[in-house]
């Protein structure tokens, strides 16, 4: 069976990897040798080393300055000449650590001058060319077109989704940046609402696993980058689009007795606008999307047994309905050669509504009672940025100061009804709070002969007050005590700097990030349990890379970098939820930083119609951030509270394989191997009261397999079809089985280019259910969740 399913798997995969290749600026100045003296209107002209092909050329300006731009990948003669002056020639390589190499100073005389040696080469394929992110366009994910980000990425290489989140190599600890910065509506330090913003607003994401001292050091896993939509182009122009759909197509399990019906036939709207308009020196866009959703959020059956031998089954069943806005406009004003400045807003808009059920029966299928609950939340997100770049008269040396501002309200009412054999009780909370960040950044970059300088400063100050009131009813469950008012504030100055180095056979990276963190959580002296608490470091965050170029085609890579994973306010959060009955997720003020170490050894090899990629990684963490479910002893009620766990481990290796076997048929595959170890731990919960948590050393070696075909079936017609296999794997007391899942999609261009008609299937063999099993200290658990995977789209977007 298992051969049979890997042959299924090996023939069905899709991939949506993209081939990118970066086009370099050289530059330089031209003097006279003895006089020092500028040489302008000399000629500059580049061609290729193996057949002398012109590529391009130039002549110096007034001031002796010259600039050859988009130079591809290759190794060129470099010829400068002037009337007066021998021809200089030069075989020049020009790395890919930088989109702008500036070669210094030419001196010409009446003798021949040799020059150093440049070389130019690209981000090849989707590895970049430093094989430390991988960068993939949405617009040729045509399985997934029409959905959410979140779902975007569910075909992406190195990611998995486990119950909502990303995952990069088996690890959810990902920080997730909008066009390169933290905002709220995708969480600061975490991730969240990736499953409302439209994948139709997106134009690439971008996947990086060693990221440069240049960036946050929160998120060990990794950063996952979110670049929205933006078009440059002359004139006034924009792009159309209207996306339908139909979800939970049939009934997979059907609901436990006297229980509101699940959502069937769940309708997907998703509208979109951009436009563009560029004149001179000034650019103007706007992105406006909205998604309408119906979804069968949550259909999770489980059954629970004690060690008393109580057996108690329960179905979680939640209907969603979703609104989302997104609207982004600003403008870029290019004041002169020099200097650019932009500025942009983005406000974002979610309205959920859930209406959840979930019984609990008996062994003899009885019911013991009903709890059922009315979720209206509001999220609103606004936010400004401004960025100003000055350009050097070296090409490549530049200054970036940029502000943002990112204010988020979360309006959260829950409404529930306590159905007993003998009463009903009704009870409710409302919660809201408002966060606010302010980031001041300033980058440095510099250009050098044989690679770059970056520096910079950054400053976060961020603060979220929050409220939260419970309202009993009659034998209410609710714990009023745990209500009241909290605070979370948080300043982080940084500092960063990264030398690059690179010549024919070697490169080089290292940079040091240095951050402090002051971090205040306050709690109202009410609060029956927790009371104010924080903590503060001064750590250094330090990433190395070293590259040997076997040859043109085949490089190997070691990287080395330390990172952080600070609690967000989520995690610390003192306020129980009460969306389970018996599940209650509650924050710890105590929580403190888990750091992890990751060192990795890449290689890439290229060929004419493919390539090959692979890393081997080891990271181990300290503090290991998990959330730990036990009872208090007195009730069947499990509290489910973020702890430090002790050391973890994360060790594996992942390929990413590409191939056009045919003109018009490619394919990618993708697998990845790992194992991922929790140490024994023991801990004290201290919510609803104090108790010892222990738990044995869990161990698992799992992985995930991504075989992907993208076909073009015509010139006008494009068909990729893909599949994902999820082997099991650990998660807080427990593990999740493995599960697979198949999508398809096809498009078409019509209206000569301009418009195109898509058709697209997620999960199409309906197989994407989500299967745990979990041990708890008084009790072990087996579910299977059945919400809604399986989606059909139809869609259609014009460009004008």
């Amino acid at each position: 069976m298992i051969k049979k399913n890997l042959l299924f798997l090996a023939i069905s995969f899709f991939s949506t990897g993209i081939f990118s290749q970066i086009n370099v600026t050289i530059s330089g100045i031209v003097i006279e040798k003895e006089t020092q003296q500028n040489i302008p209107y000399a000629s500059v002209l580049i061609k290729k080393e193996k057949d002398n092909a012109f590529i391009s050329g130039t002549a110096t300006n007034d001031t002796g300055r010259f600039t050859l731009e988009q130079i591809k990948p290759g190794t060129y003669i470099l010829e400068v000449s002037i009337m007066g002056f021998k021809p200089q020639t030069q075989t020049i390589y020009v790395g890919s650590l930088s989109k702008f190499l500036d070669i210094k100073t030419i001196e010409l005389t009446e003798n021949s001058i040799s020059l150093d040696e440049i070389v130019v080469t690209s981000a090849e394929n989707e590895i970049s060319s430093k094989m430390d992110k991988k960068t993939y366009s949405l617009k040729d994910n045509i399985s997934q077109n029409g959905g959410s980000v979140l779902q975007a990425m569910q075909n992406l290489p190195s990611v998995t989704l486990q119950e909502g989140k990303v995952q990069l190599r088996g690890n959810d600890k990902v920080t997730v940046l909008i066009d390169g910065k933290q905002t709220a509506l995708t969480g600061f330090g975490n991730q969240s609402g990736l499953d409302n913003i439209p994948a139709s607003a997106i134009d690439k994401i971008e996947i990086i696993n060693n990221p440069s001292a240049k960036y946050d050091a929160n998120g060990n896993a990794g950063i996952i980058n979110i670049i929205f939509k933006k078009n440059k182009v002359q004139g006034f122009n924009g792009k159309v689009g209207f996306t339908g759909g139909l979800g939970s197509l049939w009934e997979r399990k059907a609901n436990l007795p006297d229980i509101r019906p699940q959502y069937t036939f769940t309708p997907k709207i998703n509208p979109s606008l951009s436009l563009n308009y560029r004149k001179n020196k000034v650019n103007l866009f706007f992105q406006g999307d909205y998604l309408y959703t119906e979804t069968l959020n949550k259909n999770e059956f489980v059954n629970r047994v004690y060690d008393d031998g109580t057996i108690i089954n329960r179905q979680t069943k939640r209907n969603r309905d979703t609104k989302f806005t997104t609207l982004k406009s600003g403008l870029d004003w290019n004041i002169n050669d020099q200097n650019t400045l932009t500025v942009s807003g983005l406000f974002g808009s979610e309205i959920i509504i859930d209406n959840g059920d979930e019984p609990f029966v008996d062994q003899n299928n009885e019911r013991l009672y009903l709890w059922r609950f009315l979720e209206d939340e509001v999220k609103t997100t606004v936010m400004a940025t401004a960025s100003y770049q000055h350009k050097f008269e070296e090409a490549g040396r530049l200054l970036n100061i940029g502000f943002n501002y990112t204010f988020h309200r979360e309006d959260e009412k829950y409404f529930f009804e306590n159905i007993r054999p003998t009463f009903t009780g009704l009870d409710s909370f409302v919660l809201l709070s408002d966060e606010q960040v302010y980031d001041f950044n300033i980058d440095y970059i510099k250009p050098l002969k044989h690679g770059k300088f970056e520096t910079g400063i950054k400053l976060r100050k961020r603060n979220i007050p929050i409220n939260m009131v419970f309202f009993q009813g009659q034998n209410s469950p609710i714990d009023a005590g745990a209500g009241g008012w909290a605070e979370y504030k948080e300043i982080i100055p940084a500092v960063y700097g990264n030398y690059s180095f690179e010549n024919e056979k070697y490169e080089a990276e290292i940079g040091l990030r240095l951050e402090y963190v002051d971090l205040n959580y306050l709690v109202n002296p009410d609060h029956n349990t927790y009371s104010s608490d924080g903590y503060n470091y001064t750590e250094p965050f330090p990433n190395m890379r070293f590259a040997y170029k076997m040859n043109e085609n085949n490089k190997v890579s070691l990287f080395y970098n330390r990172r952080v994973d600070r609690p967000n306010e989520v995690d610390i959060r003192i306020f129980p939820k009460y969306d389970d009955a018996e599940l209650i997720k509650v924050g710890n003020p105590d929580l403190r930083p888990q750091f992890t170490n990751l060192i990795e050894f890449g290689y890439k090899t290229n060929w004419k119609n493919g390539s090959l990629y692979a890393a081997l990684y080891h990271r181990f963490a300290d503090g290991t951030i998990t959330r730990i479910s036990s009872t208090d002893g007195t009730s069947n009620i499990f509290y489910a509270i973020f702890q430090n766990a002790g050391k973890s481990f994360n060790s594996g290796l992942e390929m990413v394989y590409e191939q056009d076997l045919t003109d018009w048929y490619s394919m990618n595959i993708n697998g990845n191997l790992y194992q991922n170890q929790i140490n024994a731990f023991s801990v004290e919960n201290l919510y609803p009261q104090p108790n010892t948590f222990f738990a044995a050393q869990q161990a698992i070696t799992s992985g995930s397999l991504k075989i992907n075909n993208t076909m073009q079936l015509s010139n006008k017609v494009n068909a990729q079809l893909s599949a994902v296999y999820l082997a099991a794997d650990i998660i807080p007391q427990g593990k999740i089985k493995s599960r697979f899942s198949l999508d398809f999609g096809i498009k078409k261009n019509i209206q000569k280019g301009k418009g195109e008609i898509f058709l697209n299937a997620t999960d199409l063999l309906n197989t994407m259910v989500v299967k745990t099993e979990i041990t708890g200290d008084v009790f072990s658990y087996t579910s299977a969740n059945y919400s809604e995977s399986q989606v059909i789209r139809l869609g259609y977007s014009y460009k004008f």
